[in-house]
């Protein structure tokens, strides 16, 4: 295949080497270049911002609804036109499973058309507190959005926040992932293809340090912040903010539960906690960590785990019939390595994970590792663990159960595993999660709102509430002259 470039993109247009280096961008699978991309810098970072303050300030976006429904029609059909070519390259650079790859990017268009139809749809209302007397509370974009994206899903995450800051009226400014810049440029170049989109509205600026996430979350003409990644860094980014009390809309980390109760369906429990734990390889913050079985169920439910588990295909992700991928880099294949090695020391391990041999050395690759527990404050327990490897711990009643899942100070997604649909709901209500599936994982969809307690985040994206984030309410007071 043809080496691939990534670019910046400012005001809509292509920029090269600022003369601040490039990368090689590796695959995962391989460890082959694949293409290159140009570092940023904080001078570029500041000529971004001051593009989007431009284009909102002098364009007539912020007023202009069905202008924006528009554009955010065209870049979904862009976005749509491109799938299989862009899931292959999203593949190649991630790691991701290319049937992953294409629904990622599915659900990306499908977002954007979302946003299209919410964006004709921001209302205000009116209040008489007297005779004579009119209040209007009007709903304003907030002006301009800085976007930090991450490397496991660089098309979903990036267009779930820049779809309803565009669909608000906002110009925004993309940090993409340094793993992930060639995907990045596609995108950009599908915003391109968006004939309504005035120039400057959207923008974009590589980086592989930390000069331009700085002048992103410190700037003055950045209004909102949208972030996607860490705790530790949402803090930072966070600390950052507060210099100039900027909105910040964050997702951060997780360490997501599945609970499964005696009644439950256990071949889909299995089938759906599989999946829910080997999303890109366990790469992303709503996979499954933890797996919490009662009593009742717990030998046979550890069994059909294991040989699940033992099952998955790990190979090259373009292949057919590969459900895991590699890891995203070398430090991360090592950091789990080094995981898996502390849990045959502290815990006991029903499967261990492995590089998978000399046919897959050159790649990143891991292979899935379980492990039983019963310490729930164990760090295995409490931190984030971002790879194939998932604990096995057992519970004995419903309050158990609770205690479990809620002992870290984690909360962003969890599942529930029975046909008694009382106790779904009572588990439900408990669990200090914002998202809690029931008989099913990770089903994310642009209509309904997902976001973190706790540590994992602040603000919510997806659904209606997500244009909060991106819309200032105004009071405007008429009184009768008389």
């Amino acid at each position: 295949m043809p080496s691939l470039q990534g670019r910046h993109f400012l005001a809509g247009d292509w920029i090269g080497d600022v003369g601040n280096g490039t990368i090689d961008v590796l695959n995962p699978a391989n460890g082959e270049v694949i293409g290159t991309a140009p570092n940023g810098s904080a001078k570029l970072a500041g000529q971004a911002v001051h593009a989007a303050r431009d284009a909102f300030e002098g364009s007539d976006w912020a007023v202009e609804p069905r202008l924006r429904a528009q554009a955010l029609t065209e870049f979904a059909d862009a976005l749509q036109a491109r799938q299989k070519e862009l899931a292959k390259v999203l593949a190649r650079e991630s790691g991701k499973v290319l049937a992953q790859a294409m629904g990622e990017i599915a659900a990306g268009f499908g977002e954007a058309r979302y946003y299209a139809g919410v964006a004709r749809n921001i209302f205000g209302r009116t209040f008489e507190s007297g005779k004579g007397k009119l209040s209007l509370i009007t709903r304003e974009p907030s002006g301009v959005v800085s976007v930090i994206v991450p490397w496991n899903a660089p098309v979903t995450l990036l267009v779930r926040s820049v779809a309803p800051a565009l669909a608000a009226g906002c110009s925004v400014v993309i940090k993409p992932a340094p793993q992930t810049p060639l995907t990045n440029a596609i995108v950009m170049e599908c915003f391109e293809a968006a004939a309504s989109l005035p120039k400057g509205i959207v923008n974009s600026v590589n980086e592989f340090g930390t000069d331009v996430g700085h002048v992103l979350s410190t700037h003055r003409e950045i209004d909102v912040i949208s972030f996607t990644g860490s705790s530790r860094t949402g803090k930072i980014i966070m600390a950052n903010a507060a210099e100039t009390i900027k909105h910040v809309s964050l997702e951060l980390g997780g360490k997501a539960p599945a609970i499964v109760f005696p009644d439950a369906d256990l071949p889909r429990a299995v089938g759906e906690i599989l999946r829910g734990a080997l999303a890109l390889n366990g790469q992303m913050c709503t996979c499954i960590s933890r797996i919490l079985v009662h009593d009742d169920i717990y030998d046979e439910a550890r069994a059909a785990l294991r040989q699940a588990f033992a099952g998955v295909v790990m190979g090259n992700p373009l292949h057919e019939g590969v459900g895991l991928g590699p890891l995203i880099d070398r430090p991360s294949q090592a950091r789990i390595l080094a995981l898996v090695e502390r849990a045959s020391d502290e815990a006991e391990v029903l499967l261990q994970g492995d590089t998978g041999g000399a046919a897959l050395e050159a790649g990143n690759f891991v292979s899935p590792t379980l492990f039983e527990i019963d310490d729930v404050m164990h760090d295995l327990v409490q931190e984030e663990l971002f790879g194939p490897i998932v604990s096995v711990e057992r519970f004995s009643d419903e309050a158990e159960a609770l205690a479990k899942a809620n002992a870290t100070r984690f909360g962003l997604a969890a599942s529930v595993y029975t046909r008694d649909m009382d106790l779904g709901m009572r588990m439900s209500r408990k669990l200090k999660f914002g998202t809690v599936w029931n008989n099913c994982h990770n089903r994310l969809m642009a209509e309904v709102e997902t976001g973190g307690y706790r540590e994992s985040g602040i603000g919510r994206l997806h659904g209606i509430e997500a244009m909060n984030d991106f819309l200032e309410s105004k009071h405007i007071y008429f009184e009768d002259a008389g």
